[in-house]
């Protein structure tokens, strides 16, 4: 008997520490580029820009969506400041700039004193029936999708998991960004996967 959707959904979304990222943000040997455009390469910098600013538009955008492209030129900025006394590799400079990233959406919602909008829970996600198990990484693909797979989560998981799949980030720089401990960041990624993974099973099915 073939499995059914719910089945490979149930199969394939892993409720564990170890994500599956986007190609986007894996698509160039970072520490590489990053040597290179310390060096002076401006080649290498766009490959830095090419490879991280495609998460980091979709990242802001959930969290800021009215100044997200504002916001990331504020986070470039800074990064060429920093670039040439830089330490640490290529993973190193991808959690910098997330880190740099969640300031500025922190001095954007203090300076127009309101917080970050909690989408309500109210509607279930529509998953593409094809593969439910990609899901995560495909659905954050896409900026549009982002609302939508994140609606009912808390604002904490929710940012805990765009910093997984969409920025990339282990475990342990998501938990020294948000202050937290490891495994605190495991226990609510747990809990944000098991609810997605509810809202697959609960799709209609079609045979």
């Amino acid at each position: 008997m073939h499995p059914t959707f719910r089945d490979r959904a149930r199969r394939r979304i892993s409720f564990g520490t170890q994500l599956p990222i986007s190609p986007l943000v894996d698509a160039v040997d970072l520490t590489e580029a990053l040597r290179a455009a310390q060096g002076g390469d401006d080649a290498a910098m766009a490959r830095l820009y090419r490879t991280l600013n495609p998460p980091l538009l979709r990242y802001l955008g959930h969290r800021a969506p009215a100044a997200a492209e504002d916001l990331a030129s504020e986070c470039w900025l800074a990064a060429a400041k920093a670039l040439a006394g830089f330490e640490g590799d290529g993973e190193d400079l991808r959690a910098w700039l997330f880190g740099v990233a969640r300031r500025q959406v922190a001095n954007f919602w203090r300076a127009n004193r309101r917080g970050p909008v909690v989408i309500g829970a109210g509607q279930l996600v529509e998953v593409p029936s094809s593969d439910a198990g990609e899901v995560v990484v495909e659905a954050l693909s896409a900026q549009e999708a982002i609302d939508a797979l994140l609606r009912g989560l808390s604002d904490d998981q929710a940012e805990i998991l765009l910093l997984r799949v969409v920025a990339g980030l282990s475990v342990e720089q998501v938990a020294d960004l948000l202050k937290k401990r490891p495994g605190a960041v495991r226990v609510a990624q747990h809990r944000a996967l098991r609810r997605l993974a509810s809202r697959v099973e609960r799709k209609p099915v079609t045979q």
